[in-house]
């Protein structure tokens, strides 16, 4: 380990920094928020800067430097564009024993800024030594994505109880087993569904209670179409927190590799006319694993609230008394629409959007279908692959016409997304033409004729590039103009 990890409490403390730039500013900043004494050295100040010193909220010295500004200050930062002065500055505080960093001159330094992450009073903090700033920044984003804002809410608390923790739990090994309940049970959970005197409640209860393990919980977590890419930066906690993950079958493999490894993975295949697990049967899984004190995620393909049954696994957690939150999720229609350059709503065609299910006849004999054939509106066909003739046949004889131009999109998001295109006339051919297999989304609309003009992921749609006026109950196609593939967009994009 080249440096000591040491966080210093500068509250009223002095500190110098030579500099008025840019630079000095960020350094300031964080000084302030350390509730450090601030003097400052500096001919110019920027406009921060000089708004600070005119609120005294620091002390300004604009005379030529004098090493006297040095005396009984615990910390100096230089941070100047002259060379010469940050040196000597470092050698002054060197022989005075004041620990010094100099901007962008790690060897001038005897501490280093590191990139910190924010979670008050919980501080984390990740330095390269000066060798690679770029790195650590890198490094602070990613874990920033990880770590929930409710950490802060979770450690004040935690500090609140801490004596009183102590007394009630002297066994070092029974003391540790309580905090994780604390940390990792319901009142943490309550801390991020903002709700902190229910928290303080949950966190006197389990004071009071015996040490037992607390109960479990069911985090139910949409987990977009596929690209793990879309996932929420809240339901990747929720993978990587877990004990028990039961997933449908639609779940991406990329999206389960970002869970927690020893996590139980359970698969809940359901899939029209093979139901390998019943939704009685998910039910009792959740209940089994939740009241074996597990943090289990029922992660579901897209969004749990749309088509995903998610609310009556919600009532029946509930009718249990089975804690439980909710991480929504990108629902198929949206992602898979825009991975096809489809926008969902255009002014020009289309001001509505319908999302329907279609995965059997008893769902079909619901549908409105004189609403669902208006016109300037665009319908999204969840899990419509086996009745596409019936779709085609319902909504012509219902008064949309034949031209209305369609994407099918299959796997989208995916590395093997394709996308084919045609007219309601010709929908139920095309599918069989191209073999299209569940899953698979159905947009139809005038939007859909813009995959071809739009695209920009995976491979160029296959089909017509555009569909003939509204009249042509045929859709003949007109000709197709020359374009780069999806591929070689995005790897110019990508190239920018």
């Amino acid at each position: 380990m080249k440096l000591y990890p040491l966080f210093a409490d500068l509250t009223n403390r002095p500190v110098l920094v030579v500099g008025g730039g840019a630079v000095a500013e960020r350094k300031i900043a964080a000084l302030l928020g350390a509730q450090a004494h601030i003097t400052v050295h500096a001919l110019t100040l920027t406009p921060q800067l000089q708004a600070w010193a005119d609120e005294a909220r620091i002390t300004l010295h604009s005379e030529p430097f004098d090493e006297r500004l040095l005396d009984a200050v615990w910390l100096v930062i230089a941070a100047t564009s002259d060379d010469a002065l940050n040196r000597r500055v470092a050698a002054l505080a060197e022989s005075r024993r004041i620990f010094v960093n100099v901007v962008d001159e790690s060897a001038l330094c005897s501490f280093h800024v590191p990139a910190v992450i924010d979670r008050a009073p919980l501080t984390i903090a990740i330095s390269s030594g000066g060798d690679a700033p770029m790195l650590a920044r890198l490094l602070r984003e990613r874990l920033e994505s990880l770590l929930d804002h409710s950490l802060g809410a979770l450690a004040s608390l935690a500090a609140r109880l801490r004596k009183r923790i102590r007394l009630r739990h002297p066994d070092l090994s029974e003391r540790r087993s309580f905090y994780e309940d604390l940390f990792t049970g319901p009142v943490a959970r309550l801390l991020r569904q903002g709700q902190p005197e229910r928290a303080l409640a949950a966190a006197e209860q389990l004071l009071a209670s015996s040490p037992i393990r607390a109960a479990g919980s069911v985090v139910l977590v949409g987990a977009g179409p596929g690209d793990p890419g879309l996932l929420t930066l809240r339901a990747l906690r929720a993978l990587n927190e877990a004990d028990v993950i039961l997933h449908d079958r639609l779940v991406s493999a990329e999206v389960l590799d970002l869970a927690r490894r020893d996590a139980d993975r359970i698969e809940v295949a359901k899939q029209a006319g093979h139901h390998h697990t019943t939704q009685d049967g998910i039910h009792a899984l959740l209940l089994e694993h939740a009241r074996a004190g597990k943090r289990v995620v029922r992660l579901k393909g897209g969004d749990p609230f749309v088509f995903g049954r998610g609310g009556e696994e919600l009532e029946f957690l509930r009718e249990h008394d089975i804690p439980f939150e909710v991480v929504p999720g990108i629902t198929a229609a949206v992602a898979c629409a825009a991975y096809a350059g489809i926008p969902l709503t255009h002014r020009d065609h289309a001001q509505s959007v319908r999302f329907v299910t279609a995965h059997c006849k008893a769902s079909m004999d619901t549908l409105d279908w004189s609403a669902l054939a208006q016109e300037r509106q665009t319908l999204g066909v969840y899990m419509g692959v086996g009745e596409l003739p019936t779709l085609q046949s319902k909504l012509i004889a219902h008064g949309r016409a034949a031209s209305t131009p369609f994407a099918l999109i299959e796997n989208g998001t995916r590395q093997n997304q394709r996308v084919i295109t045609g007219t309601l006339g010709q929908l139920a051919e095309r599918a069989v033409a191209y073999a299209v297999k569940s899953p698979a989304l159905l947009i139809l609309g005038e939007v859909a004729a813009l995959a071809h003009s739009l695209a920009w992921f995976g491979r160029s749609p296959l089909g017509t590039s555009a569909v003939a006026s509204r009249g042509d109950a045929q859709g003949k196609p007109l000709p197709v103009p020359a374009r780069r593939s999806g591929r070689s967009r995005l790897a110019a994009i990508h190239r920018q």
